[in-house]
C-alpha cells in the first residue's frame, strides 16, 4: 500500500470510528489535522501524533527530521484561519501559535523526553524544528 492510500485509509478509518481505529500509533495519541491548502486550496488531512498541554495539543512539525518541514506546517502558516482538528470523536476548529525560538525550548524538551525520537530529527537537519500549539 504506497503512502498517500495509507494515509487516507487512516485518515478515513479514525473518522468513520471516532478514533478508535487509528487515535493511536506507536504509543502515541494521534490526531486528524485539516488544513486549507497554500497552493491547491484543496481542504487536507492528516494524522499525527499529539501532546496535550495548557488545554490545546502541540504537534510537531519534524517531518522526521527532513532539511524542509512538512507540507501541513506551510498550510497551517499561509492559512491559519482554515484549521480543524478531529481528536478521537470530537471534532472542534482551532486557532495554531507557531512556536519558534526561546519559547520553543523548554517544550521540545518535554516532548523529547516523553518521545526520544524527536531528538533524534533534530540531530539529522540544519532547521529548527517548528512546534505548533492547537487551541480550541
Amino acid at each position: 500500500m504506497n503512502f498517500v492510500v495509507f494515509i487516507g485509509f487512516h485518515v478515513f478509518m479514525y473518522r468513520l470510528t471516532g478514533g478508535k481505529f487509528g487515535g493511536e500509533m506507536r504509543g502515541f495519541k494521534v490526531l486528524i489535522l485539516t488544513t486549507k491548502g497554500r497552493k491547491s486550496g484543496k481542504i487536507l488531512s492528516a494524522p499525527l501524533g499529539y501532546f496535550e498541554r495548557d488545554g490545546g495539543y502541540i504537534i510537531v512539525a519534524s517531518n522526521n527530521g527532513a532539511s524542509n518541514s512538512p507540507s501541513w506546517y506551510h498550510n497551517i502558516k499561509a492559512n491559519p484561519d482554515d484549521v480543524k482538528i478531529q481528536v478521537k470523536d470530537k471534532k472542534m476548529k482551532v486557532k495554531p501559535e507557531i512556536i519558534l525560538g526561546e519559547a520553543r525550548r523548554p517544550l521540545y524538551d518535554w516532548i523529547v523526553s516523553i518521545a526520544p525520537n524527536y531528538g533524534e530529527y533534530e540531530k539529522t537537519t540544519t532547521r529548527e524544528i517548528p512546534l505548533v500549539f492547537l487551541k480550541p
